[in-house]
């Protein structure tokens, strides 16, 4: 049978990526990617050509057994994400998951991740940290976590769309008000900004979380009492 590689690619400079990785998308039989103009941007800087296959949260299931199947018959696949590491936050654990219950080889080739980039330069202690991702669109939800995150001692980490960083910013100074918060966009890339500052400083400061990329969100909750 074939493996399925789970390929982690650049979280925007396009040379932040391994050897190993580039190795393994010029000789796998085909790449599952969200968005496959994004990833040919990435194949057309490193001058490979391959077969691409659209994997995403809306068609995983519908083509499921497809990719199984390809696999069975021997194809060696590359799972990709639009950047960083594949199911973070990104589709890919059903699939995963079902090729480890038909002994599919399913080998990580690491490499980036936007968390992890931020907590490197955060300042931070490390040594605790919870990772929630995108919290739910719903009101309710979304502060029930944070009441429930405003237990943790230690870092949480969080991601944003940047349509609604205001509103979350909003909420986390409800439940983190002295806590140190870093807010990282477009991380790696030419115009890459790192906030610092308390939840309530940085909507005094507002108009320094632009509307464009996505938001790394970092709350150190050590501190609190």
């Amino acid at each position: 049978m074939g493996t399925l590689f789970v390929v982690s690619t650049p979280i925007g400079n396009l040379e932040d990526i391994t050897f190993r990785a580039i190795k393994t998308l010029f000789e796998v039989d085909l790449i599952l990617c969200e968005d496959t103009r994004r990833t040919l941007k990435l194949l057309n800087h490193y001058e490979i050509k391959k077969s691409l296959l659209s994997y995403h949260s809306y068609n995983e299931k519908k083509i499921l057994d497809k990719i199984i199947l390809k696999l069975k018959e021997g194809n060696n696949i590359a799972l990709v994400t639009d950047s960083g590491t594949p199911c973070i936050s990104d589709p890919g654990s059903l699939l995963i998951s079902t090729a480890i219950e038909q002994d599919i080889t399913v080998t990580p080739i690491p490499g980036p991740s936007a968390f992890l980039a931020l907590l490197s330069v955060s300042g931070f202690p490390t040594n605790s940290f919870n990772f929630q991702g995108f919290l739910s669109p719903k009101k309710n939800k979304r502060l029930k976590i944070l009441s429930d995150l405003s237990k943790f001692k230690g870092v949480i980490i969080l991601y944003e769309s940047p349509y609604r960083i205001l509103k979350l910013i909003e909420e986390i100074s409800q439940f983190f008000e002295n806590c140190p918060v870093v807010i990282g966009r477009e991380l790696t890339k030419k115009f890459e900004e790192l906030v610092r500052g308390t939840a309530k400083e940085l909507l005094i400061n507002k108009d320094s979380l632009k509307i464009k990329g996505e938001y790394t969100i970092l709350i150190n909750n050590f501190n609190e009492t």
